[in-house]
């Protein structure tokens, strides 16, 4: 666990890296180009990639937290690190994109009239474009390997910035063809609309893992098919399942015979942990407790937990 726990923080350092770096040149080219064109599009794009540097930091900083081994104050590890950063990032993109909109409808709420930007803007938004593609694959596979739901926020983060900086290239085209100065500041008005919305997504995503939630059931039902073909074990109840960046703490109960010896009903258990871990990738603990078998009869109102039923029939 130690070993996987060190690899995927260091997937996430060089992921991180190479964000950062990254995203700092196509920052810079956007901001200088876009503040001398004349465009608050680009200006806006350019403002983007910078709070992506920002999530380079925050991500490097998180692989540092989460490479750390469990403690007396954290005895279940750092993983949730990961997970909070996933949600400040959400944050963070939520308000660049609000700010965005802000500045640019302020201008032509208030009549503000605008230069047609330059030639220049729309090189430095194809430059941005290749850019993005490279970045948004690598944070990909790299969120692929190391299983993480950060990682896989930024790509999709980074692969919203190719078509944002796309609908920035078509604004420029417009705005240049029709010599409407306000077209860029429409552009950008969308630019922070797509801004919010991968916000969102994101905050979504992560809140899912921070209140111990599930955005499927694929897995509830590989670990009750584990269940199922181990012989002696039944009635698997009040199981829970939680991801903690990127693994799953899974909690279930069991019914055995109840004429059985505690070892016997903990050999089953083991059978059953074993089980589910030929089909759920990533566990990073399991706790099996063993009940006589009926008695779950008379704990029919608990409160947490799924039975195999609740799976096609949610619970009311």
């Amino acid at each position: 666990m130690a070993v996987e726990t060190a690899r995927r923080a260091a997937l996430i350092k060089t992921a991180s890296l190479t964000a950062l770096f990254g995203n700092l040149i196509l920052a810079a080219v956007k901001i200088g180009v876009g503040y001398h064109a004349g465009s608050l599009a680009v200006v806006g794009d350019g403002i983007d990639s910078s709070v992506d540097v920002l999530i380079a930091i925050m991500s490097l900083a998180v692989a540092r937290v989460i490479s750390r081994p469990a403690d007396r104050e954290h005895p279940w590890g750092h993983g949730r690190a990961e997970t909070i950063a996933t949600a400040l990032l959400s944050c963070i993109l939520f308000f660049a994109g609000a700010q965005l909109i802000l500045n640019s409808a302020t201008d032509l709420i208030r009549g503000h009239s605008r230069e047609v930007p330059a030639a220049p803007a729309l090189f430095a938004t194809f430059f941005s474009i290749v850019g993005k593609i490279c970045l948004a694959g690598s944070q990909y596979l790299f969120g692929k390997k190391a299983d993480s739901a950060m990682l896989r926020a930024n790509a999709k983060n980074m692969a919203a910035d190719v078509i944002i900086s796309a609908g920035v290239l078509l604004g420029l085209g417009l705005a240049m063809i029709s010599r409407i100065g306000a077209v860029d500041s429409l552009t950008a008005i969308l630019v922070g609309l797509w801004v919010i919305r991968s916000a969102v997504e994101i905050f979504i995503e992560a809140n899912t893992e921070l209140m111990d939630g599930s955005s499927g059931q694929e897995s509830y039902r590989a670990v009750f098919d584990a269940v199922r073909s181990v012989q002696g074990a039944g009635n698997p109840h009040r199981t829970r399942m939680r991801r903690i960046a990127g693994f799953w703490d899974i909690d279930i109960d069991i019914e055995v015979d109840p004429v059985l010896t505690v070892q016997e009903a903990h050999g089953i258990a083991s059978r059953v942990e074993e089980a589910i871990k030929e089909r759920v990738e990533g566990v990073y603990d399991i706790m099996v407790h063993v009940e006589p078998a009926g008695d779950s009869e008379n704990n029919k109102n608990e409160g947490y937990g799924l039975r195999e039923a609740e799976i096609e029939e949610p619970r009311r």
